[in-house]
């Protein structure tokens, strides 16, 4: 015979960015991560913010220390639990196995979030209460809505590695939002990539001064074309 297993599982203490590298990728478009980390780290395309929200004012954009949650389907006790751990700036990600039977947060709960301090909301799951929403203004990123609610029993486990949209999200990973969706720096590669953006940020702005200018096809296009490995036929 064993023991029941524990409702919640609850890591609150773990290595964070260092304050420079969170200040290094402050307001930068998610699309300069990606580039920076060789076209990867974005969650699946269909996480994204309430459309409402681009409507009412400027997009939210996001930046934060993750502290992932593993809810499973059909219910949120450890987002109650990672919401009384959070610490001011982090960003809750929330992973429910793509569960899309009900909601697992609504404007209640994001509510005593933003009390809390917390960025922003991420989940793989859908969110409930669209006015109640836009209402406490915090960012959350979803699938989508559902008006079905979930129910609190667990198990479920805060502080541990996750895996949401296709990505692996660990405690202390940076996390990144804005229009184009979400997107995670592992925390053990954030320098690197805080070190690569005036690189990406030179080659963005020398294409869109050219693009600006009329240019049709980029160099590398052009050599392309013009070589064996271009083949033409009639």
């Amino acid at each position: 015979m064993i023991e029941d297993a524990p409702v919640l599982t609850v890591r609150d203490t773990f290595p964070r960015p260092a304050a420079e590298v969170l200040a290094a990728l402050q307001g930068v478009p998610i699309g300069y991560l990606v580039d920076c980390m060789n076209g990867g780290g974005a969650l699946d395309h269909a996480i994204k913010g309430l459309p409402e929200s681009y409507a009412t004012g400027p997009a939210p954009t996001v930046l934060g220390t993750a502290l992932p949650c593993a809810c499973g389907p059909a219910d949120n006790l450890a987002l109650f639990a990672a919401v009384a751990v959070a610490r001011p700036g982090d960003v809750i990600v929330a992973a429910t196995g793509d569960h899309l039977g009900c909601a697992v947060i609504g404007d209640l709960l994001l509510g005593m979030a933003k009390n809390a301090g917390v960025a922003a909301v991420v989940t793989d799951g859908l969110a409930r209460d669209v006015a109640g929403l836009l209402e406490v203004g915090l960012p959350i990123y979803s699938r989508g809505i559902s008006a079905n609610s979930p129910a609190r029993n667990g198990p479920g486990t805060v502080g541990l590695p996750v895996v949401l949209g296709g990505v692996r999200v660990a405690p202390g990973d940076i996390v990144a939002a804005d229009r184009d969706g979400v997107v995670v720096v592992p925390l053990d590669i954030a320098g690197d990539v805080a070190a690569k953006l005036a690189e990406v940020r030179r080659a963005e702005a020398g294409l869109l001064e050219k693009v600006r200018a009329g240019l049709t096809t980029p160099d590398f296009i052009e050599a392309i074309l013009q070589s064996p490995r271009t083949r033409r036929v009639r």
